[in-house]
């Protein structure tokens, strides 16, 4: 199991953030990380500019979108950002992509948000022509008509993954990518549900066998702290009291909630969670580090003790 670290645009300004992500990236790749994972967060910076910041800071480590809303922008113009970045990265770029939730889509971009699977079927397919390298995009579907030029191809494999969380839309992800981006699904979820509906659609369209990519939020603590860590996840990460997807992919699992899904402990309570998730069929763990403490400088050393408890655990996974 490979072993990622997210890295989010939280605080500051434009040019802060960008200067804290490209640090980020520098330290994952010096501790030893697979990939550096960066959310798109709706109201902040933009996920692929912050790919190509990292790539130029970087030489080895995987840069991933986890991920970026499909109804935001036309797929062929995603295709042309996605391999700008790519190739600013070296090729090193893992695209991930998702239908995102009612409340981005709907609420906030005022954009229709009906049968989102279909939509993403329907995109994926421009986005797959626009990714191949052919000198031209030639996509008719009940979605999209285009016929479009294009010169760009990418300059290395450029894979594509899904978040996908219901049956629906883990088959779409099995047919028309490399993998699914989770989040909010616990172990039993993936091994019962995620692992095998996935799977059994790759196998069906002769795919390779499937990424499985799972974020967790990990907070290095004492045992008598872990009840306040996953109090604490509930209280930043929480998103499925309105987001009715996370809510249904619970149900496949024990989770109730994000603090049921935090790593949370010792370092040798992380690392049994880490082998659970391993054992599940996970195949990359994306780690959101979830600092505790009653101040910034509290928050600051225990963010920095769990990253570098989770950096010397990566090494025991590969």
């Amino acid at each position: 199991m490979r072993v990622g670290v997210m890295s989010g645009p939280e605080r500051g300004d434009a040019a802060h953030k960008a200067a804290r992500m490209v640090d980020d990236a520098r330290w994952a790749e010096e501790a030893g990380f697979d990939t550096v994972w960066v959310p798109q967060v709706p109201t902040d910076f933009d996920a692929l500019t912050a790919v190509s910041l990292m790539g130029q800071a970087t030489s080895r480590i995987e840069l991933g979108t986890a991920v970026v809303p499909v109804h935001a922008q036309h797929p062929v113009a995603l295709a042309r950002q996605a391999i700008s970045a790519q190739a600013a990265a070296g090729g090193r770029l893992a695209l991930g992509v998702g239908a995102s939730h009612h409340w981005i889509v709907r609420d906030m971009l005022g954009i229709p948000y009906e049968k989102p699977a279909a939509y993403t079927r329907a995109y994926l397919e421009v986005l797959n022509a626009s990714l191949s390298g052919a000198s031209s995009v030639d996509v008719e579907n009940d979605r999209f008509q285009v016929h479009n030029p294009l010169t760009l191809a990418p300059v290395a494999p450029l894979p594509v993954l899904v978040a996908a969380l219901g049956p629906l839309m883990l088959r779409i992800a099995g047919e028309h990518t490399d993998g699914t981006v989770l989040w909010m699904a616990d172990e039993r979820a993936v091994a019962e549900h995620v692992v095998p509906t996935l799977t059994k659609a790759a196998e069906a369209a002769g795919r390779p066998a499937p990424r499985v990519v799972a974020g967790i939020p990990v907070c290095l603590c004492a045992p008598h702290e872990v009840d306040a860590a996953r109090e604490r996840a509930n209280r930043i990460l929480g998103e499925a009291e309105v987001s009715p997807n996370y809510q249904r992919l619970l149900e496949y699992g024990d989770a109730r909630d994000v603090g049921d899904l935090c790593a949370a402990g010792d370092e040798a309570a992380i690392a049994a969670r880490f082998r659970r998730f391993a054992d599940a069929g996970v195949t990359d763990l994306s780690v959101r580090l979830l600092p505790l403490g009653t101040g910034r400088d509290e928050l600051v050393a225990s963010k920095l003790r769990t990253r570098d408890t989770v950096a010397a655990l990566a090494a025991d996974f590969r």
